[in-house]
Order: structure tokens, then C-alpha cells, then sequence
């Protein structure tokens, strides 16, 4: 990875393993647009980011060497060798490889905790273009507003202590649902310090789960994507209606409880569990398995 500032644009040259669509579409994050082909604007940890890609180039607009260092460069896991993980997983499982050689660009992002989980507590039920429409409206509603060069506005997703001063009937209004409640409930339990990334990042993955579990509404499923997603515990493994289907048409021939699948997966693949999931869920998704 060669990193060269061409009048604050971040050019970073022969980048291995990494694909900025396979990045974004993987059904991790929301809060991200499609400009073109390989080129997005996204806000994360209250920045916005224009980026693009060609072959092994990536273009990070107008950013600073220090918005990389300290935001980027973590947000898009550049510093790990995932070739290593690639291999690492196929050893485990080689019926692995299609999936992997189909979207071999995929990183688990780094995202911000609070976003993670309020934008995964929107997820439950919904369609990917659906969860980021919420988020977008959220963000627009009561984010920070970023006014671009071309005058035009974008809006960061809300911190919790603004997020703090919206009711639930506002909530309801950006049309979450029923889930108003258990927005509400996270992030009064965030505000209060019952929950925190301070705490949960020193935790086992299981008492970690546990904690979140505890907010209203918040199943295994959701609890794991914020542990993998915005709490970097790659020991777990989430299971949804299509990681279900996926499994099972992979693994066994009939239906299985997703405790089940989940348990089969962390023993399979152990530390490297999230990893295998975002191979297969993209790819599995996709190819419509077990459809």
C-alpha cells in the first residue's frame, strides 16, 4: 500500500484485497450513495468521504493525511492482511471458495458503535434499500449538516445525545415502525452509561452479546452484527432468514434451528467466524442459495 497526497486527494496505490463496491454492498453499513461504478460518498464518525477505485487505486477526495490516519485507514481495515484470512478460512473449509473467488474484496468495516447499532435495530425486517432510506432520513432530519464545495448538503448520522432529543413519535415519523421503542430504549440506555463501548470492548464476545440483548428489542442476531460490525468481535457469526438458507443449503439437508447454525459455524470457523459469514452472506445473497 503506497500512500501519495496529490493536492488533498489521498491516492493509495497497489491496495490488495479490497473491493470498494464488495466493501459497501455487503449489507454492513447504510449510510453510503453510488455515485458511478466504484465511486461513493459515505459519512462515518461525523466525516464525509467521496471515494473511488480502479484496479488496485484508491481515491480518497479531498481528505487529509490525518482524517486517514486517524478515521479511514481503520474504517476500511487497510492495515489487515486479509489474503492471509482468505487462506486461513479455505484451510478451514475449502467449500468456501466460491464464495471467496467471487467476492474476494470483502473487509469487515470498522464502524462507528452507536451508529451500528441503532442502524442494525432498523434493520430487523427490512430490505437493505429500505434500512438506508431510514438511516438517510434520520441523518437528514437530525444529524449535523456538512455543506460540500458544490453547495450541496449532507447530513451525519445523529450522535446519541442528539438522537437523545427525539421522541419516539418523531421516530415513528421517519417511519421506523415498531421499532420506535427500541431506538428510543438504546439510546437512553447509551446516555446513561448502561451501555458503552468502553465496557462492552472489555468483555467476552458472550458477555458482550448478553449486554446487548438487554436493549428492548435487541435479538442475537442484531446483538451480533454490532459486535461484528461496530465492536470488531470477529468471533460471531450472524444468522439471518438468509444466512439461514445459505447454511443449510451448504451444510445440511433440512432445516435447522439458527442457534444451531450459528453454534456449527463458531465451531467450524472459530476466531474467523465473521469473516466467513460476509463471504457467504454476500455471495450466498446474491446467487439467491437455498432460495
Amino acid at each position: 500500500m503506497i500512500i501519495t497526497d496529490d493536492i488533498n486527494n489521498l491516492i493509495i496505490d497497489d491496495i490488495k484485497d479490497f473491493d470498494l463496491e464488495e466493501v459497501l454492498e455487503c449489507g454492513q453499513c447504510f449510510h453510503f450513495t453510488k455515485l458511478d461504478d466504484k465511486h461513493y460518498e459515505l459519512l462515518s464518525f461525523g466525516k464525509y468521504l467521496e471515494v473511488s477505485q480502479e484496479a488496485n487505486q484508491l481515491i480518497l477526495y479531498n481528505t487529509s493525511i490525518d482524517d486517514f490516519e486517524k478515521i479511514w485507514k481503520s474504517y476500511f481495515d487497510l492495515d489487515r492482511d486479509y489474503g492471509s484470512i482468505k487462506n486461513e478460512i479455505l484451510n478451514l473449509d475449502s467449500r468456501l471458495n466460491d464464495a471467496i473467488c467471487a467476492k474476494p474484496g470483502i473487509r469487515i468495516l470498522k464502524q462507528d458503535f452507536f451508529e451500528t447499532l441503532i442502524s442494525f435495530i432498523i434493520s430487523q425486517n427490512k430490505q437493505i434499500p429500505h434500512i438506508k432510506q431510514i438511516v438517510h432520513t434520520i441523518s437528514e432530519k437530525y444529524g449535523t449538516e456538512h455543506i460540500l464545495p458544490s453547495g450541496r448538503k449532507v447530513y451525519s448520522f445523529p450522535t446519541v445525545e442528539q438522537l437523545s432529543l427525539v421522541s419516539e413519535e418523531e421516530l415513528r415519523a421517519c417511519k421506523v415502525g415498531f421499532r420506535a421503542p427500541y431506538i428510543k430504549c438504546a439510546v437512553d440506555m447509551v446516555v446513561s452509561g448502561e451501555i458503552s463501548e468502553e465496557k462492552l470492548i472489555t468483555m467476552s464476545v458472550s458477555q458482550a452479546r448478553e449486554t446487548l440483548m438487554t436493549i428492548k428489542g435487541v435479538g442475537e442476531k442484531v446483538a451480533n452484527c454490532v459486535l461484528l460490525f461496530g465492536l470488531g468481535f470477529t468471533d460471531t457469526f450472524p444468522v439471518d432468514v438468509w444466512m439461514k438458507r445459505i447454511m443449510e443449503y451448504m451444510y445440511f439437508d433440512k432445516p435447522q434451528d439458527k442457534k444451531a447454525i450459528e453454534a456449527f459455524a463458531m465451531e467450524k470457523y472459530g476466531d474467523l467466524a465473521g469473516y466467513a459469514q460476509q463471504y457467504l452472506f454476500f455471495y450466498g445473497r446474491e446467487n439467491g442459495l437455498g432460495k
